[in-house]
């Protein structure tokens, strides 16, 4: 991602103007790698951000926090100790190096004001967060570094603290243009202009380099010459601009797909008809926004292992089982062969004789009258043979009708575990998994914990509105889709879901009006998107009314039959997405 040392001067700029002499009311470290500060500015509270995760090391303001733990652990405690009731009195950093220092003014235990600086390194695995005194002696940080991790720079409490290594690249903010563009002439070997000004500038990310290497010529060298050496020359020249001024505009570029796939400070045209440009208000909002999905996407799937690993073996559990009903089943539909030897063996018992391991017989029942080698057991007679055949027959017979059964219940619970683990793919939030777990758990699937009562967590299906104005319900899981079409909604209702595709069940609310094409479209809409087919392009969907909408008896929850129904294909769209009330 693109948060590089420019970015970061901008974050920087931003946090000045709106927080630069605000007061620490709080401290959070809602998982082992993030910490929250609560500023209060002159404008109103704000949250501070600062992570030192791999995948998504920044500092920003934010909107919303994850949950904090039951109890802070200790390193929350420490800058509660050290910095709570702080005041933010400058901010710093290394040239355009993504190092952003925080200085916070503090009273300690004896009443004297001391300086104490938290260090926010933004540099991918190896991010950190340090607490640094007024003397440079590092206080502790969120992730130690000791001499097994690392031979060149140590990072431990009562130790002094070193910057880390620097690249030896140019800084834009004290080197002039020509030199830039000298350096990435001459630079040893030939390369890409995109690669050879990441080697040289500091503070650059490589979507930055793209965008001047399009700009300057697509697929162009650093051995420039002439007109492209100018250029390059006005781009660099721009660049620096925008580094010194912090007149950059955050802007967020999307997929095809409408996936949010990087972010940059400036304007990107390198993609063309590729790729979405957008504006944010702030280069905050943008990372807020950028990371927040991505992140609870992350967490989600934690917090969901568990349930989707019960789910797989469940699943596999089940195909063996009716595989191995299936081949029972055709072992069976030799039955009627057993009948026949029965049969034969009764019509000529008279020429059996006793002991006799095998009989050849005529064949009544072949229009040829074929000879037929039926096998016998030699310690029983043959009346008592032919019994044996017969009541094979009638076994074969009775599991084949067991087995069918058994085989419509296996194929019944897995649909219906296929249904749930595609509810815990589209989960949102923890209390969605905490409904799919007392489902799973009144189905028999998961025990209840002894000493611990089963906790009713009650969700509101989400609710969208029309582009026309007609309510759109939508379930959220197995239990919530009975609920939604069953008891909720009113008969004259128009309920919607994918065909013969697991996803949820969809309530357009009539509310004594006849509902238009317009609202069963985007409901359709977001019955596709609501199911399992949502990556798709085209997905068909059943609707009719709730009248014609029923449930079997004794049939999982989420499993209704439905008739009088007609289908919609439609492509999966988050459009009516951005509606949405709950």
């Amino acid at each position: 991602m693109a948060l590089d040392g420019i970015f970061l001067r901008h974050i920087k700029n931003e946090i000045e103007k709106e927080a630069l002499g605000a007061r620490v009311s709080q401290i959070y470290q809602p998982n082992r790698e993030e910490l929250v500060f609560g500023l209060r500015t002159f404008s109103g509270n704000k949250k501070l951000l600062l992570s030192a995760r791999a995948n998504s090391p920044r500092v920003n303001f934010c909107s919303s926090t994850p949950e904090n733990p039951a109890q802070p652990p200790m390193f929350c405690m420490l800058l509660r100790k050290r910095i709570g009731g702080g005041k933010l009195v400058g901010l710093r950093q290394n040239g355009c190096d993504r190092v952003l220092m925080l200085d916070f003014e503090c009273v300690n235990e004896l009443g004297d004001t001391v300086m104490i600086t938290v260090v926010c390194e933004i540099m991918g695995m190896y991010s950190n967060i340090i607490i640094v005194d007024s003397n440079g002696v590092i206080i502790d940080s969120l992730k130690r570094v000791d001499l097994t991790m690392s031979s060149k720079r140590l990072v431990l409490p009562n130790i002094k603290y070193e910057l880390p290594e620097s690249q030896n690249k140019l800084n834009l903010l004290k080197c002039s243009v020509l030199d830039v563009c000298t350096v990435v002439k001459n630079l040893d070997t030939e390369m890409p202009l995109n690669k050879a000004l990441l080697r040289t500038i500091e503070g650059v990310s490589p979507i930055v380099c793209r965008e001047i290497e399009y700009k300057v010529m697509e697929g162009a060298t650093n051995r420039i010459e002439g007109v492209l050496f100018d250029r390059l020359a006005v781009e660099i020249e721009k660049l620096k601009c925008v580094c010194s001024d912090c007149s950059g505009k955050p802007v967020v570029v999307y997929r095809e797909d409408g996936k949010p796939m990087d972010f940059c400070f400036m304007n990107v045209e390198q993609y063309g008809d590729f790729a979405r440009v957008e504006g944010r208000e702030s280069f905050s909002d943008l990372l807020d926004g950028f990371y927040e999905a991505r992140d609870s996407r992350d967490r989600m799937r934690v917090k969901s292992q568990s349930l989707t690993k019960l789910l797989n073996n469940t699943l596999e559990r089940l195909a063996r089982k009716i595989a191995k009903q299936q081949s029972e089943l055709e072992r069976c539909a030799d039955r009627e062969h057993l009948r026949i030897c029965g049969d034969l063996l009764q019509a000529n018992i008279y020429r059996i004789e006793r002991g006799a391991e095998f009989v050849d017989v005529e064949n009544f029942y072949d229009e040829n009258n074929a000879i037929l080698r039926i096998k016998l057991n030699p310690a029983i007679s043959p009346s008592a043979n032919a019994q044996k055949y017969y009541k094979d027959y009638r076994k074969a017979k009775n599991a084949e009708i067991m087995l069918k059964e058994q085989l419509e219940k296996g194929r019944e619970e897995l649909d219906y575990i296929d249904s749930v683990l595609d509810t815990v793919d589209r989960a949102e939030n923890e209390k969605d998994l905490s409904q799919i777990r007392e489902e799973l758990t009144e189905q028999g699937y998961l025990k209840i914990q002894k000493g611990k009562k089963a906790r009713q967590t009650t969700l509101p299906p989400l609710e969208f509105e029309s582009s026309d104005g007609f309510k759109i319900l939508v379930g959220r899981n197995n239990r919530q889709n009975d609920k939604l079409t069953l008891k909720t909604a009113s008969k004259n209702d128009m309920w919607l879901h994918t065909k013969d595709i697991h996803g949820s069940h969809v309530i357009v609310v009539s509310d004594g009006k006849e509902i238009s094409d317009t609202a069963i479209c985007e409901a359709a809409q977001l019955a596709a998107y609501h199911s399992k087919a949502r990556n798709s392009s085209q997905v068909p969907v059943d609707y009719t009314l709730v009248r014609y909408v029923s449930k079997p008896n004794g049939s999982k929850p989420g499993m209704v039959i439905y008739v009088n129904n007609k289908t919609l294909y439609v492509k999966p769209s988050q459009t009516i997405e951005k509606q949405k009330i709950q």
